[in-house]
């Protein structure tokens, strides 16, 4: 025999409360400044979803915990899937359409995938990126991890509430089981908080507490005899008035002042124990208390109720904003807002609203209904990943339809003539990986040294250069993945960082190990402080006096010297070395700014181009160092890129003929690749002579 339904009574004053908080995110993301702790209001809405998941099986009779597991998981299907499911998808393809792939965006698609199943924030806290960071900004799912929170207290919690529903000093036992579990979350939370902050931000076991306070509190009002099967109200108390507007001033403390390197503890305490003193403070109070009138208001209750929706929409609206037109100017703020409640009404009005409502669904089975849920869930997953495999032709960016112009890393065809050259091997070490170039079987002569290549991002970036030196002249280049370290940078904080010293010591030892006399050991990095990264321009006039002064700060910190002591040990192994000289630094990222749509985007407005006589003087510094620990080492020389990607001229445009030299600021294009080539190989040929 089924057991019978458990009453649900609807609480109008608990969407005014899941109104501020949705708010309160939504401000906080459009523009941090109008609300420093807006983002507390995620903590709100935990404490709100145990409450309301306790009322909405407190009631029910008592049944196996397959039943009450398969009741309750159902209901959430209803509720959480649907909506989710579309927003993704939909996100998905606008992300195809608009958003091309580099390092700023190359963990969204995964983020996106495991969002379909509630994980994605394992994959973030996976990442070397906090929920803070300026990169997360870019990634259009990263909202999703306070769902995958919920959704993974979801599959635990009928488990630990089952029992509640055998009534008597059961219930006393599981309130008290909640109490303990949330306590030791927060103690687990505050453990970790300076040791693994990613974690104890985005992981269940230290955000169950939130969710548990939420469910104690149900269990506490139930235990003392509140009602939650009826909308009757209590008698009105000025004491239950006074907490509901202690905990207003506790949520509003929490909403302005909390800084992100308190989360979750003790930071979110504010608007926990806020939204905690508001909900049970006001629970039962008739209409006619002001604070239950303000949060029953018309507006309220709208907001709340399709505050799921918005939740979902407000934060992939912003991102493909900050991707494409940007989010700098009022036009496109009260646009991305515009859009953002539509898509959010949309989704409440035809998606939310009739699953929820649907008589046909609310009379089948409930493991049925889990069943289906899962199951559309996996095709849900199966979709994005063909829409995303689809981003090269149906993508409306000229980065991504002109790929090998654009990705050095990237080339299709590897049949570059005269011999082909097969897919590099990759071999890892202790940190950073070697990697291999060697040619096919080919009639062609070898006639040019080998490379051993080590350096930063900017080393990567040679890669398809690699891969035609080698298939010209036969010779054999190892690359060095340092890891994101400069190898030799000539600054003073290259100096000093442990991790950096550590991976390049490893690759230095092992060319030491390798080299041969004769050989080359090639040496670009960034060495130059950037006027942009890919996702944040950096104050111009601070970038200027770095970059006068480097010569300076690399004879003082030592940095010089000790590039000279490195390149002497690889000189007396017989090897040449060659050092690259400073690159050109553009003004603007190029591959975000490629789009005519991109044309209103705060980081493009600029413009891409530098003027030349600006980038010589900015180099100088640096190259007049390079050049000293050339001459301290006889046979050492510099390669320049300069000349062959930026012309004699006014402006180093970052283009050629409608082509790209560069990627981004600073990184070389696969064209540009192609463009430097013949200028390498003359190079590499000239180092040996």
């Amino acid at each position: 025999m089924t057991p019978a339904r458990s009453p649900h009574a609807y609480f109008p004053y608990i969407d005014g409360l899941r109104a501020i908080a949705v708010l309160s995110v939504v401000l906080y993301h459009l523009h941090g400044s109008w609300l420093p702790g807006g983002f507390a209001g995620v903590d709100v809405f935990f404490v709100i979803s145990g409450f309301v998941v306790s009322a909405s099986v407190g009631l029910r009779e008592r049944s196996s915990l397959a039943s009450f597991w398969g009741y309750f998981l159902a209901r959430r299907f209803q509720r959480i899937a649907p909506a989710l499911l579309v927003c993704l998808l939909a996100t998905t393809l606008a992300a195809t359409l608009f958003i091309p792939e580099a390092w700023l965006s190359e963990h969204n698609q995964k983020t996106g995938r495991f969002a379909f199943f509630g994980f994605s924030n394992l994959v973030l806290a996976g990442n070397d990126n906090s929920y803070f960071s300026p990169i997360t900004e870019f990634n259009p799912y990263t909202h999703t991890w306070s769902l995958g929170v919920e959704e993974q207290f979801y599959l635990l919690f009928p488990l630990l509430f089952w029992a509640w529903s055998f009534g008597g000093r059961w219930r006393r036992l599981t309130l008290g089981l909640f109490v303990l579990l949330g306590i030791a979350s927060f103690v687990h939370a505050w453990d970790i908080r300076s040791t693994d902050s990613l974690a104890a931000f985005y992981l269940l076991a230290s955000r169950f507490w939130e969710l548990a306070v939420g469910v104690a509190l149900y269990q506490a009002m139930a235990c003392m005899g509140r009602r939650f099967d009826t909308s009757t109200a209590d008698p009105v108390t000025r004491w239950k008035g006074a907490l509901a507007i202690l905990g207003f001033v506790s949520m509003g403390i929490g909403f302005w002042f909390s800084q992100p390197e308190q989360f979750p503890v003790p930071g979110a305490l504010w608007a926990v124990v806020g939204s905690a003193l508001i909900l049970g403070a006001l629970h039962g109070q008739p209409a006619t208390v002001w604070p239950v009138r303000l949060l029953t208001s018309s507006p309220m209750r709208l907001i709340g109720g399709m505050s799921y929706s918005l939740y979902l929409w407000h934060w992939p609206v912003f991102v493909l904003f900050r991707w494409t037109v940007g989010l700098g100017d009022w036009p496109w703020l009260l646009a991305a807002l515009a859009l953002t409640f539509t898509l959010a009404w949309l989704s409440w009005r035809w998606v939310e609203q009739p699953v929820r409502r649907s008589q046909r669904i609310r009379h089948l089975p409930r493991w049925a209904i889990v069943g289906c849920g899962v199951l559309t869930l996996v095709i849900g997953a199966s979709l994005h990943r063909f829409i995303d495999h689809r981003q090269p032709r149906w993508s409306l960016s000229t980065v991504a339809r002109h790929a090998d112009d654009w990705y050095p890393t990237t080339v299709r065809a590897k049949t570059v003539p005269p011999c082909g050259v097969p897919e590099p091997t990759v071999e890892e070490l202790e940190h950073g990986k070697r990697i291999s170039y060697a040619r096919t079987a080919c009639e062609h002569p070898v006639d040019a040294p080998d490379v051993f290549v080590v350096g930063d991002s900017h080393a990567m970036a040679f890669g398809t250069l690699f891969e035609a030196y080698v298939a010209n002249t036969g010779a054999h280049v190892t690359l060095y993945n340092n890891s994101g370290c400069a190898f030799l940078s000539l600054r003073p904080e290259g100096a000093t960082d442990d991790r950096c010293k550590t991976v390049s010591a490893i690759s230095e030892r092992d060319i030491l190990a390798r080299v041969k006399p004769g050989d080359v050991v090639f040496l670009p990095s960034l060495r130059m402080p950037r006027f942009v990264d890919q996702w944040i321009r950096y104050p111009r006039d601070a970038v200027i006096a770095q970059a006068l002064d480097a010569g300076r700060l690399a004879k003082a910190s030592g940095a010089e010297q000790q590039a000279i002591d490195v390149v002497s040990r690889f000189s007396a192994k017989g090897a040449h070395v060659v050092l690259e000289a400073p690159n050109v630094l553009l003004n603007a990222p190029a591959y975000r700014c490629a789009d005519w749509w991109t044309r209103s985007n705060p980081m493009c407005t600029p413009g891409i181009a530098i003027d030349r006589a600006v980038i010589l003087r900015l180099r100088q510094p640096m190259l007049d160092t390079e050049q000293a620990v050339a001459h301290a080492v006889p046979g050492t020389r510099l390669f320049d890129p300069l000349p062959s990607l930026c012309a004699e001229g006014v402006e180093c445009t970052g283009f050629k003929d409608g082509r790209p030299l560069f990627f981004d600021g600073d990184h070389v294009s696969g064209y540009g690749n192609q463009v430097l080539l013949p200028a390498f190989e003359e190079a590499m040929r000239r180092a040996v002579r």
